[in-house]
């Protein structure tokens, strides 16, 4: 049997051609003698989320002290802080906060909902794909902004068609991550799923649908971006409440400190969303180990 030896005693044995040096040996000394090196990502950085924001803040105040930025252009932060205070103290800003965020969370249930369903029945029956598949697909294609003009002429311009606009942009994430999530299962666990004679709901609920959760789950974190991203838009369409309402009312009398107000908060609301989503996605996912730790 040959036995491991370390990298210095192998270096100073004397060999010759007849007789090769092992070749486990070798491995064996050289990760020895090499440092491991660690390939991953290095221990997680405390505060990730919040250095970003913060240097740009800084990059910001550094500019418009120096002069560098043209206060009609972009005003300074202490200006859109004192705004903000403003804003609060009279109520306004917590009234059209309050409405923007019915708005998304009305559109958002709804895209969420029927998402879940529509890859459901596409992912699990031949028929719900040859059905629901296709349109999904041609919809991702179409933006859907691209169809407000459609969407007015059928529903005006009040909420229903505010909430289903959100509600179309939060669907396509949604379906297109989870039926992925599904089709991916392996097909062990459908073949053990008959062997042990699980009824179809009994599949769906101990086979697909934790199967489908990573999926699922990162699906609802790009609905929650795109449900924002509507928010934006369809609150400049005939609104009058909203934080994007306040901010066209805003250009209108070239209050740019108002505009940048409603950007913050636009900014702060993903964010929140997002991590309220990963929170979610690691309690949910505690048997997986990534990278992100």
């Amino acid at each position: 049997m040959t036995q491991a030896v370390g990298a210095e005693e192998l270096a100073s044995r004397p060999t010759s051609v007849n007789q090769p040096m092992p070749l486990r040996a070798v491995v064996r000394a050289v990760r020895r003698s090499t440092p491991s090196r660690r390939l991953g990502p290095a221990p997680r950085i405390p505060y990730t989320l919040a250095i970003g924001p913060a240097l740009l803040l800084a990059l910001w105040a550094l500019s418009s002290w120096a002069g560098w930025l043209d206060a009609r252009v972009l005003s300074k932060p202490w200006i859109v802080a004192v705004t903000a205070h403003d804003l609060l103290a009279n109520g306004r800003l917590q009234a059209h906060l309050l409405t923007s965020a019915q708005r998304a969370f009305l559109g958002l249930s709804l895209g969420v909902s029927v998402g879940t369903l529509l890859a459901l029945f596409s992912g699990l029956t031949r028929i719900g794909e040859v059905l629901m598949d296709g349109p999904v697909q041609i919809k991702r294609a179409i933006p859907t902004l691209a169809l407000i003009p459609l969407l007015i002429l059928w529903f005006g311009i009040g909420e229903p068609m505010k909430v289903l606009t959100i509600a179309l942009s939060a669907m396509i994430p949604v379906y297109m991550h989870t039926h992925a999530g599904l089709r991916a299962i392996d097909t062990r666990y459908v073949e053990l799923a008959e062997t042990v004679s699980l009824t179809r709901w009994e599949f769906v609920r101990k086979v697909a649908l934790p199967g489908a959760l990573p999926g699922f789950l990162m699906g609802v974190r790009f609905a929650v971006t795109a449900s924002w991203l509507s928010l934006v838009v369809v609150e400049q369409i005939n609104a009058t409440s909203g934080v994007g309402y306040m901010m066209s009312l805003a250009r209108s009398y070239g209050q740019t400190e108002v505009i940048l107000v409603g950007l913050v908060v636009y900014g702060l609301l993903g964010l929140v969303t997002d991590i309220a989503v990963r929170s979610l996605e690691r309690k949910s996912l505690t048997w997986r180990r990534t990278l992100s730790g």
